[in-house]
């Protein structure tokens, strides 16, 4: 990371070069004490910036979070790929125990929700406000609520389709 980019990164407040290598640090500590101070440390930088990654929470690499922590929530039993783009108030939980799987090289919107065991597939788009509670394929894009899964190359069919009712 050149100045330029150190010094764009410390204005936005995010500062979070020493949250990831004390995560990997923790990651490699195993359990114990060292862990549960780690673990502690964590915890608290998160919430300081509105957002929480549970401590089982396997993560490759550094993910991209153009807007910090803030409002981002990550299960202890979610997994994400390497390469992925993160935006605020993302929900990435749980339910009974299982979680998602996010592939490489995704894209999760603002407000975007993820939950239950699902798989995202690698490259993956999940637009802003998706509620995704199906799995979706490698390279597809989901948009709205209820989410619909667009394959790559297809398009969404025209508003005026969408909501089309026979009128008397």
């Amino acid at each position: 990371m050149n100045l330029r980019e150190k010094l764009m990164d410390y204005s936005l407040g995010n500062h979070l070069g020493l949250y990831w290598r004390l995560f990997r640090l923790r990651d490699r500590a195993g359990r114990g004490i060292l862990s549960d101070v780690l673990t502690f440390l964590l915890n608290r930088m998160a919430h300081r910036r509105g957002g929480y990654i549970g401590r089982g929470a396997r993560i490759a690499g550094v993910p991209s979070l153009p807007h910090g922590l803030h409002g981002i929530y990550i299960s202890r039993y979610a997994s994400i790929g390497a390469n992925c783009r993160i935006y605020q108030n993302v929900t990435i939980g749980e339910v009974a125990g299982r979680a998602p799987t996010v592939g490489d090289g995704c894209l999760i919107g603002a407000g975007a929700v993820l939950v239950g065991g699902i798989r995202i597939g690698d490259g993956a788009r999940i637009g802003a406000g998706a509620a995704v509670s199906t799995d979706v394929p490698p390279g597809a894009t989901v948009v709205s609520q209820p989410a619909r899964v667009l394959l790559a190359g297809e398009s969404p069919a025209p508003p005026a389709e969408q909501g089309k009712e026979d009128t008397l």
